[in-house]
């Protein structure tokens, strides 16, 4: 049922401090002469709630193993997020193919107003304050990839001094 002895022990340990979210099962089928083969596609989102959140995608013949490849790519594609206060730093668009999702901060008790792919991504991140409309297709994988690219090229504004080799503040 497993894809790999060796990753799956080293994924017990590491599972602990990430939570999980399966988003979607995908079934597909092939009509072969003796009838239809099905095979799975999942996208699971791990995050710890605490600024790192990692996405993955995984395909398989049955799906648990389609869940479990999905957890280890998403282990591999982790990335950071700036958290300040609750929420993220700036107003973003994220893009994929033809989806576009706008991120934007919201003030303390707004909460997280998106939808569910958007807002599960934000949740995992720590994010609880944040707006957001998905612009374009809003097919869950694409909005996903989308939401992720936005994340990813969040900055503060520490950052950003720091790469304009700036030192004081105002």
């Amino acid at each position: 049922m497993t894809f790999n002895r060796r990753n799956d022990r080293n994924a017990e340990r590491e599972s602990s401090e990430f939570e999980e979210k399966m988003l979607f099962v995908n079934r597909t089928s092939k009509t072969y002469q003796g009838g239809r083969r099905f095979r799975f596609a999942a996208l699971v989102i791990l995050g710890d709630r605490n600024g790192r959140v990692g996405m993955g995608i995984g395909k398989a013949k049955e799906v648990p193993v389609a869940i479990e490849k999905a957890k280890s790519i998403a282990r591999k594609n982790m990335i950071n997020v700036p958290v300040e206060n609750g929420t993220i730093p700036h107003d973003i668009v994220g893009e994929n193919s033809t989806s576009r999702v706008l991120l934007k901060p919201a003030g303390p008790g707004t909460g997280v107003i998106a939808g569910t792919v958007p807002r599960s991504i934000a949740e995992l991140a720590g994010i609880t304050n944040m707006l957001s409309k998905e612009l374009g297709s809003r097919n869950k994988v694409n909005v996903a990839y989308a939401v992720f690219d936005g994340l990813k090229n969040l900055r503060t504004a520490k950052q950003v001094r720091a790469l304009r080799g700036e030192t004081g503040g105002a």
